[in-house]
């Protein structure tokens, strides 16, 4: 099996040519293979290598100014599935796109929560459920009762929010999506459009399905 590593982080990063140049040395010495963006506001990225390497490759991310908290998810690929046949350190105006300039989820994002806090949100009436995933993500499965969104891009839900979402209605959003790093941004925009109270699922649905007792697993 192919070891894979996925990991991201919302922190304000500088030089980031220099940041480039120095990660792409490193993952190339431990013969490493995927993508990593880059950009002012964070950094997120999925590599495949051996078990050593990407751990050896982890401590330097976590060696980086802004980097230090940042986790880690490990997994597995099957047997022949090489995952990645390159290595890409790409520099972009944004690690997640929303195209919304200004919105830092490393200043404010919304409230984390973990499996069991994310059912009982659930089955809170007062709260709007909302899948940030696009459409062909949610054709594979969903919460009970969340809302889809039908957007083919993550950059249509600002267009979403502005013609569906009313604070003044809806002051309570919980949000989800596969890893979390689409909900940071998402969290962060609602709460600068005014929403009181926003939440989004620790670690998106993969630490959902990792966490969860079977007898609370929610997802359908």
């Amino acid at each position: 099996m192919n070891n894979v590593m996925a990991f991201y982080e919302f922190a304000p990063l500088i030089d980031l040519e220099t940041l480039r140049t120095r990660l792409e040395t490193e993952a190339q010495a431990h013969e490493i293979k995927g993508t990593i963006l880059l950009a002012e506001e964070g950094i997120n990225g999925t590599l495949t290598g051996a078990e050593p390497s990407l751990e050896s490759f982890a401590e330097v991310l976590n060696g980086i100014e802004g980097l230090q908290s940042m986790p880690f998810k490990y997994s597995s690929a099957e047997a022949g599935n090489q995952v990645f046949y390159r290595l890409k350190v790409r520099i972009k105006a944004e690690i997640v796109a929303l195209g919304q300039p200004g919105i830092n989820p490393a200043a404010k994002s919304g409230t984390h929560v973990d499996a069991d806090t994310w059912n009982a949100l659930l089955d809170d009436p007062g709260v709007i459920v909302i899948d940030t995933r696009n459409g062909y993500e949610i054709a594979i499965g969903t919460f009970p009762g969340a809302v889809d969104p039908q957007t083919v891009s993550f950059r249509q839900f600002p267009e979403y929010a502005a013609a569906a979402l009313d604070p003044l209605k809806q002051s309570r959003v919980a949000m989800f999506c596969t890893g979390g790093i689409r909900c940071e941004k998402a969290s962060a925009y609602l709460l600068e459009q005014g929403f009181e109270e926003v939440y989004q699922l620790e670690g998106g649905i993969l630490k959902y399905l990792e966490t969860v007792a079977p007898d609370r697993n929610r997802w359908q």
